[in-house]
């Protein structure tokens, strides 16, 4: 049985947060089985996104997650981190795509061939299905962390530098799940 020409699509989730891993998702769509409303997953409702993540698991041909923890972005440097995630999501997928559309302008070293597409997420479903996948994992991650690490309010912001973030990272200082090499965590870290 053939599969034809596979494409996936690739984005991540989580590049400006202070804490969490960098999540990403590759997806490659089921010509047969189409899946209407994929947008941006950061214009959809948490309601939206989440039907929609189950509908993409569901329905796509293919679909994996990657990831690069928090050691992995203070020591390599957030794109080299989200790169790193992409490969691990492509490397991750039950069938090799023969081309990958990334959101962005840069792109991971793959097997494959790679396009980047600025604002892809925005215009590209396959790249929307791949950005609703990620942030929906890595927003249940950061509900998750929110308990093993209570008090910083990951549950609500998912790590990123909020206000209300900033002052509990002040109040609580850094837990180990936060990105050291941040300005805002590094320079808590310098003032204690």
């Amino acid at each position: 049985m053939s599969l034809g020409y596979l494409l996936a699509g690739i984005d991540e989730a989580g590049r400006g947060p202070l804490a969490g891993p960098v999540i990403a998702a590759a997806v490659i769509f089921d010509p047969d089985r189409s899946i209407a409303g994929l947008a941006d997953s950061k214009v959809l409702t948490e309601k939206r996104r989440e039907a929609l993540d189950t509908e993409i698991r569901d329905k796509a041909l293919a679909w994996a997650l990657g990831r690069a923890e928090v050691e992995e972005i203070d020591a390599l440097n957030i794109l080299q981190a989200s790169l790193l995630a992409m490969q691990r999501a492509v490397a991750a997928l039950p069938v090799a795509p023969h081309h990958a559309l990334v959101d962005g302008n840069k792109a991971p070293r793959l097997a494959c061939s790679v396009e980047t597409v600025i604002k892809g997420d925005q215009t590209v479903p396959v790249i929307s299905a791949a950005s609703i996948i990620a942030k929906v994992a890595r927003d249940a991650e950061m509900v998750e962390l929110d308990g093993r690490y209570p008090g910083y309010g990951f549950a609500v912001h998912k790590g990123y530098p909020v206000k209300a973030h900033v002052e509990a990272l002040e109040r609580l200082g850094v837990s180990p799940v936060h990105r050291r090499s941040f300005g805002p965590v590094r320079r808590i870290l310098m003032d204690t």
